[in-house]
């Protein structure tokens, strides 16, 4: 591991853990762009914390992160830091485990450092070198090649104006998946697909939040997974929507949710 990889778990555990110490508190609530967009003092106060970790660290030419921040394009070159300090604040609202902060890096527009953390459920989703690494082992996607046999997610859903593209997803993914999930947080569900509990995940927003994207490609890829935007192109984070998977069956996904691309 190198110190890149270290400072980027370190301050995602130190959000974590301030999160944590908030979970299922009575903390004031308020939303965003509309009513079911949440922001609570966890989120600002987690963010802070990270923050302030990665400037006692290192000199970052930018740090983007969700809260209060209106730059949330990746400079095309430089050290960049994404930052999401609660992914899954609806979860986390509601008293529900699945929530996650999460911390990565950008250098020259390539990922370097990753790392989840889901501290009300215990895992711990982190970059060391060439691998991803869960829960302190290594971790390997999935090996299912049939299509039928996969566990499949939703992720991302950015507001009632893309009501109903997510509606037409869920349904279509339903009819030809037989089932479908939905976590509530796209980078632990990112993890999930990294570590094979999941086989794959897909969304159809264009150009997905970096904070709720960057740090979870990065695992999936380095456990030997692929994504790629909608069209089957390598994702990056100025792509059109997200297709992540074990590798296995990505052109055949990428067929079957074809008719449900804008």
């Amino acid at each position: 591991m190198n110190k890149l990889e270290a400072e980027a778990i370190n301050s995602a555990k130190k959000g974590a853990s301030v999160a944590e110490d908030l979970f299922k508190s009575d903390i004031e609530v308020d939303t965003k762009d509309h009513k079911l967009d949440y922001v609570t003092a966890a989120d600002t106060e987690s963010q802070l914390e990270i923050v302030n970790s990665i400037k006692s660290a290192y000199s970052p030419d930018s740090i983007i992160f969700e809260e209060g921040n209106d730059k949330i394009n990746i400079p095309k070159s430089g050290e960049c830091w994404v930052i999401d300090p609660i992914d899954g604040t609806s979860n986390f609202v509601a008293g529900n485990p699945f929530w996650a902060t999460s911390v990565a890096v950008i250098r020259n527009r390539e990922i370097k450092a990753a790392a989840t953390i889901a501290p009300a459920l215990s895992e711990k989703y982190t970059l060391c070198g060439k691998n991803t690494v869960y829960n302190n082992k290594i971790a390997t996607v999935s090996n299912k090649n049939k299509l039928d046999e996969f566990t499949v997610a939703a992720v991302l859903r950015y507001g009632t104006g893309l009501d109903k593209e997510f509606s037409d997803l869920l349904k279509h993914s339903l009819l030809e998946f037989g089932d479908i999930r939905r976590l509530g947080s796209a980078q632990l569900t990112l993890g999930m697909v990294a570590r094979g509990a999941l086989d794959a995940c897909f969304a159809i927003q264009p150009n997905p939040n970096p904070w709720d994207t960057v740090a979870g490609v990065k695992l999936v890829r380095q456990a030997g997974g692929e994504v790629t935007d909608i069209y089957g192109d390598p994702w990056s984070p100025d792509s059109r929507g997200l297709i992540a998977t074990n590798g296995n069956a990505q052109e055949k996904i990428l067929n079957k949710l074809n008719n449900c691309f804008p």
